[in-house]
């Protein structure tokens, strides 16, 4: 019978390349992977790595494993989720990753209608930005994850997850008011000389200003960056920068801040699981009230 956690460890290594970037994410050492991953090949009966240089990439029988750990613990997520579903009532913590931009408006009114649907139930909120929330989702470090992702930038949904849309959130252009006229008249290449604020790299915002930018015909010069880029309309405040950021981080811009919301697709506000966990009831519970308080947050 083979370890489901030597799998997990084969279908990581599958993804990440190198054994020391593997032992990293489970808090072992390399010496300790090499040894998992040599104890899973005993119980397959093949070789499932191969020395390549100074590192290992996967045979074709440790490829197919790999491509097979998936199906397995979704599965075993399943069962999981018909053994919780005999309690009487739903209790225990869950705990929930949420981005930065969505605490207020998702995370908050989640666990006020939590405590009146299922005050047994204990959510705990994670603030985390999709690149951390999603591979904490899959390490089982997280049972949901608030995310969001840019439908331009083609980015596939991470393996082995299930995501549950919540809303849209258009994308904003916020400039100082004098140079709103300007903006209006030419369209964003009017900006073209401006001094931007963006997310550090690497940051799918940041790489949504960018597109925005080249689509109009030029390259942002962005001589500011904020992991806050709400904290960045300060600097746009000031008359001397201009941003592109989410609407749902434009509510209270600062004085002398213009905000306008600029065509076609911005962002996905997304609830993501484990695939398999929809069934069990704490999370079940969990996205039957955020689909309910966005359907009300929509309206």
């Amino acid at each position: 019978m083979l370890d489901v956690k030597r799998m997990v460890i084969l279908r990581d290594l599958a993804e990440h390349t190198r054994v020391t970037a593997v032992a990293d994410l489970h808090g072992v050492t390399p010496s300790a992977v090499s040894q998992q991953l040599r104890a899973l090949e005993a119980e397959a009966g093949a070789a499932l790595v191969e020395r390549d240089g100074r590192g290992l990439r996967l045979t074709p029988a440790g490829v197919a494993l790999a491509a097979a750990c998936e199906p397995v613990l979704a599965a075993l997520e399943r069962a999981e989720g018909a053994v919780r579903a005999l309690d009487a009532e739903l209790s225990g913590e869950l705990a929930i990753g949420c981005a930065p931009s969505a605490l207020a408006t998702v995370a908050a009114p989640l666990v006020a209608e939590l405590a009146v649907r299922h005050p047994r139930l204990r959510p705990r909120i994670v603030q985390a930005d999709p690149e951390e929330a999603l591979p904490r989702l899959r390490q089982r470090r997280l049972d949901l994850a608030v995310t969001y992702a840019y439908p331009l930038l083609g980015a596939p949904p991470a393996a082995g997850t299930t995501a549950v849309p919540l809303f849209d959130d258009p994308l904003c252009l916020a400039l100082p008011q004098a140079l709103l006229p300007a903006y209006e008249r030419d369209g964003l290449v009017a900006l073209r000389n401006s001094a931007w604020v963006s997310a550090p790299a690497p940051s799918s915002c940041r790489e949504m200003l960018l597109h925005a930018c080249r689509n109009a015909g030029f390259t942002p010069r962005i001589a500011h960056e904020c992991a806050d880029l709400r904290s960045g309309l300060w600097l746009v405040a000031t008359g001397q920068a201009v941003s592109i950021l989410p609407k749902l981080l434009c509510d209270a811009p600062p004085p002398g801040t213009a905000v306008r919301e600029l065509p076609g697709p911005g962002r996905t506000l997304d609830v993501v699981v484990r695939a398999g966990t929809e069934t069990q009831p704490a999370v079940a519970a969990t996205l039957a009230a955020l689909t309910s308080l966005t359907q009300l947050t929509a309206r």
